[in-house]
């Protein structure tokens, strides 16, 4: 029995017998049962591991995609369930690699030669995703040949632009070093190259096994042990590294463009932002076979090696930045837990004055993502707005915004006990699983520790989770919700589940890796799904992602929206009391007279107008028309906001009090500080500066208020102002929760 353990462990992850469980568990644990049978997907699994692949469609040529429908268009279901998928996988993924050089070959030989006449009237797509697939290798190179093309002048321009104002500004030194258009493009397919050749049987399982996976539904998907190690780092706001944010360089190397403050580089001291990383021992065994080249390695790869156990060593061999050309030194830092605190919730108070003159404090929370340890540890974003709501609350606040800007979801539990902070106990979620049975999900809190006005505020990008929390509030008529024209549109469940489990006892299973399996589709209180649809705001508030392809109903194998019964006890507040139609109308005509959101609306106009054409002139002449033109209106744009923005920052300053509140200053009980928002950047990390972004004059918000929050404020000051109006008409009852 020993001797059969021992050599199942030496043995390499058999990925078809893993292909071939993941196939078992998709159909007997995915929700959707309506859909085709298994053996009639293999024409899907195919496409959309091409897709993934050459999403472009300019590596590929139809000959190609015939040969892979003749031989596998029909089987590859059934080399699944037969452990023989693999075979399919590798074949096409090394098609895909032989492409990949062919292009990168003749782009090289383009770049050298110079063969390009930018006078000449052509065009390329801007998107390539619905085009058909080149016919032969001639075509497939004329394409490619336009799109090096198009790189080309890209950089010629962006140089061109960067230059000129460098000039206007008096910085044309920090540019005196810059690559020539040519060798940049040509590093960018060089980089790309290495990472497609780099790597091994479990990447490509990975690739395929991922795209059979989203083909149930884009939230279905394979994660290798791994990517399943990151994907428990990032719910659990916390990894251990070293604290150090990296970015590939085109010439290969990692360069340090971040290092966390107090992190294991910062406090081991030797490491630089701009040093550039180009090699890595993960034992720091000091033996000079172990240092692994990580010139051209995806960044990713670098990342796994420098993570690792906590109390650790690791050793980088790096370039000092502003050092001589190819000098390196070795620096050696203990590996450390490090806390992602730009992600965890955190709060501030604003101190204003309402239309009636009197004096109002408005709370808000950010939230970036329910996060949560799935393995027993206490992180919990439940427990950090707990902690930060009834700080706000000792602060006596009057009303309360709850950003979930960009919050993309997380853990189903944890909304579940943040929706009771803010109502009665009432259904938060109904959830129904693959057979149909609902299950209904109440918050726990027998009375609000919240019950004030509220506000929450929505983009395209919240999602899941962030949907779950502002239509259970909607539907409860607890709170505003304003934003975007919807939320992202997820309404399904994901459960993790270990694929090696299932294997075979004597195969290797410690690599299997772990289906993220779609199991749930979740349910408002009332019944609708947020699925496709998402969240539609009782306020919407002009935004340039109206006229981009984001959203739930945008990606492939999306499942449909639908609608169930309202939750039993499901028992709204009167909605009247939001005064929702009279907010309308005076954000309407706040929205009216702002030039912020009239700018956004015209970029509105003329990217639904680009996306329409989906052409790219690669004439120098006409595209340097376009970027003059666009660069005029920048500037124009610029001059009008620096002026404006000085006497909005200068009202504000009289009219506005600004306090910060972080999850530290809640521990440590410290007394609000008032700061100035616009030099108060709450940032955790010392970070390399750009030397382009340096150049762009474009002015900061001000008092760091975008015009979505501002906004967003503005209409919460007004349902505080109404709300305490129609309590002082006896129209309301008193708040007891404040």
């Amino acid at each position: 029995m020993l001797a059969s353990a021992q050599v199942a462990c030496a043995q390499k992850t058999d990925f078809d017998q893993v292909g071939c469980q993941m196939a078992i568990m998709l159909q007997n644990s995915h929700f959707d049962r309506s859909r085709q049978p298994f053996r009639a997907l293999s024409d899907d699994f195919l496409a959309t591991y091409l897709k993934d692949l050459d999403f472009g469609r300019v590596y590929f040529t139809k000959a190609d995609i015939d040969r892979f429908e003749e031989e596998y268009g029909e089987t590859l279901s059934q080399m699944l369930l037969e452990r023989d998928s693999m075979r399919a996988a590798e074949d096409i993924y090394e098609t895909f690699v032989e492409r990949v050089e062919a292009r990168v070959a003749e782009a090289k030989r383009l770049l050298k030669e110079g063969e390009f006449d930018f006078d000449a009237e052509e065009t390329v797509k801007r998107s390539r995703e619905e085009a058909p697939w080149p016919e032969d290798e001639k075509e497939a190179m004329e394409i490619w040949r336009k799109q090096i093309k198009e790189a080309l002048l890209s950089e010629t321009l962006r140089r061109e632009m960067v230059i000129k104002l460098a000039k206007e500004q008096g910085k044309e030194e920090l540019f005196a070093d810059e690559r020539s258009p040519e060798e940049k493009i040509l590093l960018r397919y060089e980089r790309f190259l290495r990472s497609v050749q780099d790597v091994d049987s479990d990447d490509i399982a990975a690739y395929f096994l991922s795209a059979v996976a989203k083909t149930f539904d884009p939230h279905t998907d394979y994660l290798s042990f791994k990517q399943m190690e990151r994907f428990r780092d990032g719910m659990r706001n916390q990894l251990v590294g070293i604290g150090a944010l990296l970015q590939a360089e085109e010439d290969g190397a990692t360069k340090i463009m971040g290092i966390v403050l107090n992190g294991p580089a910062d406090r081991q001291g030797d490491l630089e932002l701009n040093d550039r990383v180009v090699a890595v021992d993960p034992l720091n065994s000091g033996k000079p076979e172990d240092m692994v080249d990580i010139m051209f390695m995806k960044i990713d790869k670098v990342v796994d090696l420098i993570r690792g156990k906590e109390g650790t060593e690791v050793s980088l061999k790096v370039e000092p930045a502003g050092g001589v050309p190819g000098e390196t030194k070795i620096v050696v830092i203990e590996r450390g837990k490090v806390e992602l605190k730009d992600e965890q919730a955190s709060a501030e108070i604003i101190e204003t004055t309402g239309n009636d003159g009197e004096p109002q404090r408005l709370g808000v929370i950010r939230l970036p993502s329910f996060y949560a340890d799935f393995d027993g540890g206490s992180t919990r974003c439940s427990v950090d707005v707990e902690r930060l709501l009834e700080r706000l609350m000792l602060e006596k606040i009057d009303g309360l915004m709850l950003d979930l800007r960009g919050n993309g979801g997380g853990a189903l539990e944890e909304v579940r006990r943040m929706t009771g902070f803010f109502t009665k106990r009432q259904p938060v979620v109904q959830v129904k699983n693959t057979l149909g049975q609902v299950q209904v999900k109440e918050s726990e809190h027998r009375r609000p520790l919240y019950d004030g006005p509220m506000v929450v505020l929505t983009d395209k990008s919240s999602a899941s989770a962030s949907e779950i929390l502002a239509g259970a509030l909607q539907d409860q008529n607890r709170a505003v919700v304003v934003g975007e024209s919807s939320t992202f549109g997820k309404g399904t469940v994901q459960q993790p589940m270990d694929i090696g489990r299932q294997m075979p006892f004597f195969a290797n299973r410690n690599r299997a890796g772990t289906l993220k399996v779609t199991i749930q589709k979740f349910y408002r209180p009332s019944g609708s799904s947020t699925q496709n649809r998402g969240v539609v705001p009782d306020i919407i508030l002009p935004s340039l992602s109206d006229a981009l392809e984001i959203g739930e109903g945008y990606l492939d194998h999306a499942l449909d929206h639908d609608i169930i019964r309202p939750a039993p006890d499901f028992e709204p507040l009167d909605k009247k009391h939001l005064f929702i139609p009279r907010l309308k109308e005076e954000s309407s005509e706040r929205v009216k007279e702002c030039k912020d959101f009239a700018y956004i609306m015209e970029d509105v106009m003329k990217e639904r107008n680009r996306r329409r054409e989906n052409s790219v002139s690669l004439n120098i002449g006409t595209r340097r028309e376009e970027l003059a033109e666009a660069d005029e209106r920048q500037h124009e744009r610029n001059a009008e906001r620096r002026k404006r923005f000085a006497e909005v920052a200068e009202a504000d300053k009289k009219a506005k009090k600004f306090f910060r509140l972080s999850l530290d200053q809640v521990e440590k009980e410290e007394p609000l500080k008032e700061v100035d928002p616009s030099q108060d950047a709450q940032d955790y990390m010392r970070r390399a500066e750009n030397k382009t972004e340096q150049l762009d004059d474009t002015p900061e918000w001000p008092s760091n208020l975008d015009p979505f929050e501002r906004e967003g404020l503005a209409i919460l000051g007004d349902l505080v102002e109404i709300t305490r109006d129609a309590r002082m008409a006896g129209m309301l009852k008193p708040s007891g929760a404040r």
